[in-house]
C-alpha cells in the first residue's frame, strides 16, 4: 500500500566506487510539504543522497521511492519513471542559465524540451512562476542585467513550471552574497508555505537550517541525527566534532551556559536569548 504521507522513501541505499563506500544502508524519509535540511561535513554523502534521488546517480544496492513507486527497480515503464522524475526537481549551486536567451525564453525553452509545450501555454506558465518567485518584471531581462540571487530565483522558477511535487536544493545559496542567500531562502519557505511544495536543501549556513522542519545530520555516509532544529543544535559540542558549525546564537548562548548562566539548550534566535538572559539579568 502507497503512502499518501511519504513523498520521498529511501531504503537500505548503499553507494560505492570501486571499494570506496560514499553512503552506507542510508535509511530515510520525507513527508509531503516538510522542509529538511541536510548538513554534515565535506564529504559525508550529501550530496551523493540528493543526485541518487534525483536520478543522477546509480546506486549499488538499496530502493528509493517517490510516492510510493520504485525509482529504482530496473523493470519500471519507462514512461513511469519519467513523470516520477519530474516530480521532483533539482537546484544546483550554478544557475544553469543561457546567458544568450532572456529569462522568459530560458524558462520557455525548458517547458517546450521537456514537456513538448506549446508556446503559449509554457509563456502562461513562466509569467505565473516569476510572480511566485517575485520577478514578474524581470521577465525580458538577460541573465547578465540580474544579480545572483535573481538568477537562482529564475532557476527555481524554472523548476517550478515543471509542477514538482519536491524541490530538492543542493548549496544553491553557495554562491551568493548574505543578500542573494536571505532572497533565495525566502522564496523557497514561501513557496512551501503557499504551494506546499516539499523541500530538501543541503547548505553550509547554519542560519538556513534554522526554520527547517527536520534536521539530517550525516557523517562518513551515514545518518548520525535526524531531529526538529532545536533538538539537533542542543548538540553543540557534538556537531563541534562532527567539524560543523552552529547558528551564531546558539553559539553564543552554548558559551554563555560554558560560563556559568542558566540557559536552556538548543536557542536558535536572537528573541529566544534574549527571553531566556531576562529572568536571569532580573
Amino acid at each position: 500500500m502507497k503512502s499518501e504521507k511519504k513523498i520521498v522513501e529511501v531504503k537500505n541505499l548503499k553507494k560505492q566506487y570501486g571499494d570506496n563506500v560514499i553512503l552506507k544502508n542510508i535509511n530515510l524519509h520525507i513527508d509531503r510539504g516538510e522542509v529538511v535540511s541536510l548538513i554534515g561535513p565535506s564529504g559525508s554523502g550529501k550530496s551523493t543522497i540528493l543526485r541518487c534521488i534525483a536520478d543522477l546517480e546509480s546506486i549499488t544496492s538499496g530502493e528509493i521511492l517517490i510516492e510510493g513507486n520504485n525509482l529504482t527497480d530496473k523493470n519500471v515503464d519507462k514512461k513511469i519513471k519519467k513523470e516520477m522524475l519530474l516530480k521532483t526537481g533539482m537546484v544546483f549551486q550554478t544557475f544553469n542559465l543561457f546567458p544568450h536567451m532572456s529569462v522568459r525564453n530560458n524558462i520557455v525553452r525548458t517547458l517546450k524540451l521537456v514537456k513538448n509545450m506549446n508556446t503559449e501555454k509554457a509563456e502562461s506558465i513562466v509569467k505565473e512562476m516569476l510572480s511566485l518567485v517575485g520577478l514578474s518584471d524581470k521577465i525580458n531581462n538577460y541573465p547578465n542585467e540580474l544579480s545572483g540571487g535573481q538568477k537562482q530565483r529564475v532557476a527555481i522558477a524554472g523548476i517550478m513550471a515543471m509542477k514538482p511535487k519536491c524541490i530538492v536544493l543542493d548549496e544553491p545559496t553557495a554562491m551568493l552574497d548574505p543578500n542573494g542567500r536571505k532572497e533565495v531562502i525566502k522564496t523557497v519557505l514561501e513557496l512551501n508555505k503557499k504551494e506546499n511544495i516539499t523541500v530538501i536543501l543541503i547548505t553550509h549556513y547554519m542560519e538556513e537550517v534554522i526554520e527547517a522542519d527536520r534536521v539530517i545530520v550525516m557523517d562518513e555516509g551515514k545518518i548520525v541525527m535526524d531531529g526538529t532544529p532545536k533538538e539537533v543544535f542542543s548538540h553543540v559540542e557534538e556537531l563541534k566534532k562532527l567539524r560543523l558549525d552552529v547558528p551564531s546564537t546558539t553559539e553564543l548562548a552554548f558559551e554563555l551556559k560554558q560560563s556559568g548562566l542558566d540557559l536552556p539548550d538548543g536557542i536558535l534566535t536572537l528573541d529566544e536569548l534574549v527571553d531566556s538572559l531576562l529572568p536571569i539579568l532580573k
